[in-house]
């Protein structure tokens, strides 16, 4: 089965195996493409288009052929409902980065899908490149840590720093391991702004000489530290050294 698939819910987990009480590896985000390799009842085996990560999703009413026309350049946009010519916001959201098609719009918000609105000024065309890393990065500020997270709701180092790329429509590894050898071009000037660190397991950027964002297990949390104080205290905690430097524009 190599039909795609696009995901029409605002989140879901991608498991390691089929079942819940099994870990998540990573998530996926409303308007993502994938393809389905095996199925059941009760769950699919999924292949993402977009980084090729293979993992287990709860089988659902999947949507196939859309022609996605923009995406969330927000940390989440409140989903509204059309009643009575009224938009009334519900309790859903969906994410930055998240693909939307534009099937009906008003003044101030358009229609993504059945009676499900977001405001105009939380969306760009799909095309759209933000050129400035600083402004994506620090839309995370404060996000609490999450092991395979991929929203505001909680994110993983890794995927922090892909979400720039997914962003942007360009390809870049889920998982670090992948992240440090798609990384071949080392930088020549260490801790700069858009230096990308690595460690064995952990990757976070400079925004500037010293002031570096990482979603950080330990602080649970998104946040910003000094660079330098922040490798000696990888060194000095986890015993671990810095393996590669590279750029955001130069990899």
């Amino acid at each position: 089965m190599k039909n795609n698939y696009y995901f029409n819910r605002s989140l879901g987990n991608i498991y390691i195996k089929p079942s819940v009480k099994s870990e998540i590896s990573s998530q996926i985000l409303y308007g993502e493409k994938f393809s389905i390799i095996s199925k059941n009842e009760k769950w699919v085996k999924i292949k993402t288009s977009y980084d090729r990560y293979i993992g287990y999703l709860k089988n659902d009413k999947f949507i196939k052929n859309l022609k996605l026309t923009h995406k969330i350049f927000r940390l989440k946009s409140q989903v509204f409902k059309k009643l009575n010519n009224k938009f009334v916001p519900t309790n859903q959201f969906i994410y930055f980065a998240s693909r939307i098609v534009l099937q009906n719009q008003s003044v101030n918000f358009i229609e993504f899908d059945k009676n499900q609105w977001v405001k105009k000024k939380d969306i760009k065309k799909i095309n759209h490149v933000e050129k400035d890393f600083v402004k994506i990065f620090k839309l995370f500020l404060g996000t609490k840590y999450l092991w395979g997270g991929k929203s505001c709701d909680g994110i993983d180092c890794s995927a922090l720093i892909q979400m720039y790329y997914y962003y942007n429509n360009l390809f870049f590894p889920r998982d670090t391991k992948d992240q440090i050898k798609y990384c071949r071009k080392k930088s020549k000037k260490n801790y700069k702004p858009g230096n990308i660190i690595f460690w064995r397991g952990h990757v976070g950027i400079c925004l500037k000489n010293n002031a570096f964002i990482h979603a950080y297990g330990p602080r649970k949390k998104v946040l910003i530290m000094k660079t330098e104080n922040t490798i000696k205290l990888i060194k000095k905690t986890a015993k671990l050294e810095v393996r590669k430097i590279c750029n955001i524009k130069n990899y």
